[in-house]
């Protein structure tokens, strides 16, 4: 089943259409930024703009930055605080004519390297964490995953995680690899602590940098890149709507 992926970030909203069977981008990805203040109406006018580039009148899935419940956006750590309580799902189906089925996005890029990428076919506890403007999770249990995680907001000695370990607070405060790499290894041993999961997988845009930081790191637990990089995603964007649809 072909299906539209889309990815709404914090700086940009990227989508393509997916085989969902492959996992395979159908064509190039088509991005745009994400519009200043990323409040409901301005972000569903570029999701409508994804969607008339590739003239698509079918099922779409969407990967949004908050907690997702039935649609509804219960959190915006990380996006407009005028999401909270906005059925995404809803909206986004106003603006391109097309059923949507939304979905974390953290979650979503699970998905993604569960079913096609370093996941696939890992059995017991697996925990995807993705390092980008803030740092999102994705928790699976044999293969299922448990939704809204949201991990990034736990507390690591006193702060917020994704306040002292983002790949933005790293830009932001100019630190060094080795120093940045010292506050993420904090972070995840935190999570190996609590979950004591069987093997790790870091994903989002830090990890194009994956050699400066990964052999930094003491955790016990297997640690490894994503596979899918900036496409998971819109992948796992898909494969949720395919899931939903049945």
């Amino acid at each position: 089943m072909n299906i539209l992926g889309i990815d709404v970030g914090g700086t940009g909203i990227k989508g393509a259409p997916v085989d969902t069977d492959t996992g395979t981008l159908l064509t190039e990805r088509y991005r745009q930024l994400t519009p200043d203040g990323a409040k409901p109406g301005p972000v569903a006018e570029i999701v409508k703009s994804v969607a008339l580039q590739f003239n698509w009148h079918a099922p779409i899935g969407c990967g949004f930055p908050a907690v997702i419940r039935n649609g509804v956006a219960e959190t915006a750590a990380n996006i407009n605080q005028k999401w909270i309580g906005t059925n995404v799902a809803e909206l986004f189906s106003e603006a391109t004519e097309c059923p949507v089925y939304v979905v974390n996005d953290a979650d979503a890029a699970g998905l993604a390297e569960v079913t096609f990428g370093a996941g696939k076919g890992v059995r017991g506890v697996l925990m995807m964490i993705t390092i980008g403007t803030g740092l999102g999770s994705a928790l699976f249990i044999d293969g299922k995953l448990v939704p809204n995680t949201e991990l990034g907001h736990i507390e690591v000695e006193c702060d917020e995680a994704e306040s002292i370990a983002s790949d933005v607070v790293r830009k932001q405060q100019d630190l060094s690899w080795k120093k940045w790499a010292k506050r993420l290894d904090k972070y995840l041993n935190t999570l190996e602590n609590l979950f004591h999961p069987d093997l790790m997988i870091l994903g989002g845009g830090a990890v194009k940098k994956k050699d400066q930081f990964l052999p930094l790191l003491t955790l016990h637990t297997r640690v490894i890149p994503a596979e899918l990089g900036n496409d998971a995603g819109i992948v796992g964007a898909a494969l949720a709507a395919r899931n939903a649809i049945g």
